[in-house]
């Protein structure tokens, strides 16, 4: 449950649309409900202004789509992401109602009940195109927030003319988060160009000495362009909470 759930479920109650019986039924819910193999917390939303997720590695399809379902329960955004095909279709077969998106080429990534649009111009920039797993996770878990995100992809700096030509883009926004892989180095570009919050998503794209991620990891963290934040390697999710959190 976030705000504005409570709200509307508050409102409800004063108009007559729910009783007074029903909301305590659902409210009862918090601060989490115990399933058995997981305890659900529905206070999140409340407490961080971003709701808890569903982490598809490790759980099985039924798990996923009983915390999925239980998540549901107050009409705030969910998402599930890092989620295999048996995981995603049991999550839709059990929560059919509803808007639900699968987003692509996120790393099976699928959100329902997005919350209302709420302000903030949020940019995702790719240094390429085999960074736009992470950078989708991004902006799928931005769009379920209530963001509407643009995404400029294929702007790095091996071809750093493509990056200046969104300049415009990057002097506009409230945040903007870069994503790359190789050898990182187009978060120290964009944090020097926008006076925007920067939250850097090393990715694991790249070859050798790329190290899977850790190099631009380090390069990111290590960033002269002063205030850039960075997340873990291919963390779109985790970037697109911290602009949340930046932006409440």
């Amino acid at each position: 449950m976030d705000e504005a759930a409570l709200h509307s479920l508050l409102a409800d109650v004063q108009h007559g649309v729910v009783a007074p019986e029903e909301a305590v039924a659902r409210l009862r819910r918090l601060p989490f409900a115990d399933l058995g193999f997981a305890r659900v917390d529905h206070h999140r939303g409340l407490r961080q202004a971003v709701p808890e997720a569903v982490y598809g590695p490790g759980k099985t399809p039924a798990q996923c789509a009983a915390i999925v379902a239980e998540l549901r329960t107050f009409g705030s955004p969910v998402v599930l992401t890092r989620a295999t095909d048996d995981q995603v279709e049991a999550a839709l077969d059990d929560n059919a109602g509803g808007r639900a998106v699968r987003h692509a080429p996120a790393w099976s990534t699928v959100t329902w009940d997005p919350a209302p649009p709420r302000p903030g111009r949020v940019l995702v920039v790719t240094a390429g195109t085999a960074d736009l797993p992470a950078a989708t996770e991004c902006t799928a878990v931005l769009e379920a927030l209530g963001f509407s995100p643009g995404l400029t992809a294929d702007c790095g700096v091996a071809g750093v003319h493509r990056l200046l030509a969104t300049v415009d883009e990057l002097d506009g926004a409230d945040a903007v988060v870069v994503v790359a892989g190789m050898e990182g180095a187009l978060a120290s570009v964009v944090g020097g160009i926008t006076a925007a919050p920067v939250v850097a998503v090393p990715t694991s794209a790249g070859y050798g000495a790329a190290l899977e991620g850790v190099t631009a990891l380090l390069a990111m963290l290590s960033s002269c362009a002063a205030g850039v934040c960075v997340v873990g390697i291919d963390n779109g999710f985790g970037a697109a909470c911290a602009v949340a959190r930046m932006l409440a």
